[in-house]
């Protein structure tokens, strides 16, 4: 035998044995970051502000809350945090202010919060720090010095993690955040504390399961917000429970209460608000009553007056205050309209505002400040206009955004998508047949021949790209899909109307018409790089189209990066309705063809049409006539005259003349003539560059390419 066979085997090792002889595990060391001192203490300022603004309890239940810090600051090039706070549910289930639901009250809550936070910086208010033991604060039901992430106590605790700091910044805040916190001894050295707008959120609604608000701040003038502040440092000192407890803490755990300034201005502002917005209602109110006694028929006449406008629908006496208040948009003033101007005029891209600005037929926007600091900033966007194909002649009323549109591409130099939404009008105005089928190939006709007549409106070919939904749709569904898992049907029935009886394709359309605000939908023509996804978008578009890119705005964040420009929200520019000829009213419509000047009339038709049906707000006699003048609030040709008459002097010398029966436009036959002059003009000039434009030009527009 070998000796390998004669020498016995060793028994096998125990289990403790083998597990003694492995090498130990490393253990995994989580070393979470350190804010800066000015950080942390900006952040329990906004806290503190925040709850007193709104007048809620700084903490201690799951209905007032704050989140930890977020380190934004560590992916930033400069000082900044994030954090949320929840408020319950509804508006703010402990709030003595309602937390606003509608986008002009936000904006006037993130103001007040920016006002006040930076009072107390520019105070100087003094910061203390005292230590507690975290497993008391917990378990004696004293939370409300925690944020969210403080809540739980963890199975293993680590001897750092046993005692926690708490920060005190007297009548405002008292709280303990995560980690080995650090304080500025004074609030003034935090410097001051910016919003960034666009990355903060707010959730609420009288029927919302959550109330809460997102706040993204950054820190300016500050030196010490990205290092250790040394002497600066607020000192652990000792604090007694009782004055920690009942002097600090108690008076700001309060229910219901508005501890700040700020907020009881806000309160006022939204009283107010809401005041006038009832004596509005009540004096409407009386003067519908007051007319449904003059006369029998008054009823009818005031059905016809009453103000209707929606996505799809327009008629009445348009109030466009009420409007802009309604829909939550803001007026263009002069401050804006000199900035767009010292952006356009000023960089010579073009020679002068376009007369649509100058005369505040585009009168209302959405964030059209926020392209303005896109300019500024050399930051791309692009234009999204678009057209529902519904009959072969567009007319003069079709014409207006698209002159508009093309002043703006020349003006910003910027790319331009223009959406045919002929699926929309197929869905909405299509008809079925037995033996003849539907007419869906119809409204794609539709398109070939609107789209000619978009074209020869003069837009940038290597800077504009043309699509129809029937064609394109399948590059922007990945962005489609997201729009429609963002909103619920409840949302867009609540919008637009819809009910069971909708078919499921005008349900589903809103998406379609939202997806080309977001530069995802054309990675081929926009790009697919970064700076592409960051593209903000600007919408011209009268002011009926608005709640689509409402329901857009709500859910855009969720669609683009969350450095983007705008949060994702495409900005909008509003244009007044184009008159009908019959009256100063509502807009204009293909569907008659005496209320419309089309583009493929001839001259002798505009002439007939403006003579016989345009409406006058003359007055019945010569003598009549130059006594009182003319109602040119009413006077669709001098109304018509305002939209295409360029010359701004001649235009306010037919007005002077007309208004007062004197000079030479002093009848109604005399501005009229001079409107016939105008219109033969501009309808001539479109209809010859339109002759050149011919099927295959239209699809060299609809190529995809890269036209950024």
């Amino acid at each position: 035998m070998t000796a390998d066979a004669t020498t016995p085997k060793s028994a096998p090792a125990s289990p403790a044995a083998a597990d003694a002889a492995r090498p130990a595990k490393k253990e995994r060391i989580i070393t979470k970051p350190v804010p800066p001192p000015a950080i942390t203490t900006a952040y329990l300022l906004l806290r503190g502000t925040i709850a007193g603004i709104l007048g809620c309890p700084i903490g201690g239940s799951p209905s007032a809350t704050a989140s930890l810090l977020q380190p934004t600051y560590l992916k930033d090039p400069y000082p900044s945090g994030k954090f949320s706070f929840s408020l319950g549910k509804k508006q703010g289930t402990l709030c003595a202010l309602p937390v606003p639901e509608t986008e002009e009250g936000q904006e006037k809550f993130w103001d007040s919060v920016e006002r006040e936070v930076n009072r107390w910086v520019r105070e100087g208010k003094g910061v203390r720090v005292c230590e507690r033991e975290r497993v008391k604060l917990v378990e004696g039901g004293r939370r409300a010095y925690l944020d969210e992430s403080l809540w739980k106590l963890p199975k293993k605790m680590k001897e750092a993690d046993k005692v926690l700091n708490i920060g005190v910044i007297e009548g405002l805040v008292v709280g303990a955040v995560e980690g080995p916190f650090k304080l500025v001894a004074s609030t003034d050295l935090v410097g001051s504390i910016v919003l960034e707008r666009q990355f903060c959120h707010v959730t609420a609604g009288k029927h919302a399961r959550k109330c809460e608000v997102v706040i993204k701040f950054r820190l300016e003038n500050n030196s010490n917000g990205g290092e250790d502040c040394g002497e600066k440092v607020a000192p652990v000192e000792e604090i007694d429970d009782e004055v920690l407890d009942k002097e600090y803490l108690k008076p700001l755990i309060i229910e219901s209460k508005i501890r700040l300034e700020e907020g009881r201005l806000l309160e006022k502002y939204f009283l107010e608000e809401e005041q006038a917005r009832q004596r509005l209602e009540q004096e409407e109110m009386e003067k519908a009553t007051r007319n449904l006694s003059i006369q029998e028929d008054a009823q009818g006449s005031l059905q016809e007056d009453e103000m209707v406008v929606n996505a799809f629908e327009v008629k009445g006496k348009i109030d466009y205050n009420k409007l802009v208040d309604n829909f939550g948009s803001k007026l263009i003033d002069a401050e804006l309209l000199e900035r767009i101007e010292r952006l356009t005029v000023g960089r010579g891209t073009v020679p002068y505002l376009h007369r649509f600005l100058r005369r505040d037929i585009f009168f209302s926007h959405r964030d059209m400040v926020k392209i303005c600091e896109c300019l500024e900033q050399n930051k791309p966007f692009y234009l999204y206009t678009g057209r529902g194909p519904s009959s072969g002649a567009m007319h003069l009323g079709h014409l207006v955004p698209f002159m508009f549109t093309q002043w703006l591409q020349q003006a910003f130099q910027c790319p331009l998508v223009i959406q045919m939404t002929d699926d929309e009008k197929f869905l909405f105005k299509g008809v079925y047949d037995d033996e003849t089928g539907d007419n869906l190939d119809y409204f794609a006709h539709l398109t070939m021949e609107n789209a000619k007549d978009i074209i020869a409106c003069g837009f940038i070919p290597e800077k504009t790209f043309l699509f129809s939904d029937l064609q394109y749709v399948g590059t922007m569904y990945p962005t489609i899909v997201r729009i429609w898992k963002a909103v619920t049907v409840n949302t867009v029935n609540g919008i637009f109307g819809f009910d069971g009886s909708a078919n499921m394709g005008k349900i589903a359309f809103p998406a379609i018409q939202a997806a080309p605000s977001f530069p995802s939908a054309f990675p081929r023509v926009l790009g697919s790089g970064k700076e592409s996804a960051n593209m903000a978008c600007l919408i011209p578009c009268a002011i009926d189209q608005d709640p689509y890119f409402r329901m857009t705005r709500d859910i855009a964040h969720k669609l683009v990066p969350k450095d983007h420009p705008l949060g994702g929200k495409p900005a909008l520019i509003h244009s007044k309705f184009f008159p009908p000829l019959q009256g100063a009213e509502g807009k204009m419509s293909s569907s008659d063809e005496n209320s419309a000047i089309f583009l493929t009339d001839t001259a002798e038709m505009i002439e007939k049409k403006i003579k016989e049906y345009a409406f006058s707000g003359g007055q019945e006699t010569k003598k009549l006539q130059q006594e009182l003048g003319a109602n040119l609030d009413v006077d669709v040709a001098y109304q018509w005259l305002r939209f295409f008459l360029e010359d701004d002097e001649e235009l306010a010398k037919i007005g002077k003349d007309y208004g007062t029966g004197s000079g030479e436009f002093w009848s109604t036959a005399k501005v009229k003539a001079r409107l016939v002059e105008v219109l033969k003009e501009i309808v001539d000039s479109h209809q010859a560059k339109r002759q050149t434009i011919t099927d295959e030009v239209v699809l060299d527009w609809m190529k995809e390419r890269l036209i950024v």
